[in-house]
């Protein structure tokens, strides 16, 4: 019975993320919704990839992914190439304006988490980020773990007083 209760509660807690994520929704510009962010987000750290392999990341339909990948191609922040391996596939990769965009929305989620955890100890940061990704993992989300080694840091001055992870991870990822 108590563990049922334990589950109980962890549901409510699930529900509650929803606010987490909202306020995190809302610090992106408006020329950068959240899906768009994710997309930009997962070309940041799997690579170039193809369309289906993206909306298999998003977890979403090919036609929301289209809509994702056109609103971001639109604004030169993304390029589609044709596929050397199948001509009628394209390969996806972030363009140097892209890059910039998803520095920017790193930057800005990162400082977002770090005004909000500012009570955090690192430890603690560190236990919820091992946590988090355990819990993905158990889901078998595809997205969990990354196929290339994640980018480096922003430089000391960006992070200076933060206590939470600079990693480019906008909100609308995960």
């Amino acid at each position: 019975m108590a563990e049922q209760a334990q589950y109980e509660e962890l549901v409510r807690q699930f529900s509650a993320f929803g606010a987490v994520k909202r306020e995190m929704g809302r610090i992106l510009p408006s020329d950068c919704p959240a899906g768009s962010a994710a997309v930009l987000t997962l070309l940041g750290r799997h690579g170039d990839m193809r369309m289906s392999r993206l909306a298999e990341l998003l977890s979403v339909d090919m036609s929301v992914t289209s809509r994702h990948v056109t609103h971001l191609a639109e604004r030169g922040w993304i390029q589609r190439s044709p596929d050397p391996a199948d001509k009628r596939s394209r390969i996806l990769h972030l363009t140097p304006a892209g890059e910039a965009r998803l520095d920017e929305l790193s930057e800005r989620t990162t400082r977002l988490l770090a005004e909000r955890l500012s009570d955090w100890t690192d430890d603690e940061v560190g236990q919820l980020t091992r946590l988090m990704a355990r819990l993905r993992a158990s889901f078998d989300d595809c997205r969990a773990a990354p196929q290339r080694p994640p980018r480096p840091p922003a430089p000391p001055e960006a992070a200076a007083g933060s206590t939470a992870p600079t990693t480019r991870t906008p909100a609308a990822t995960t």
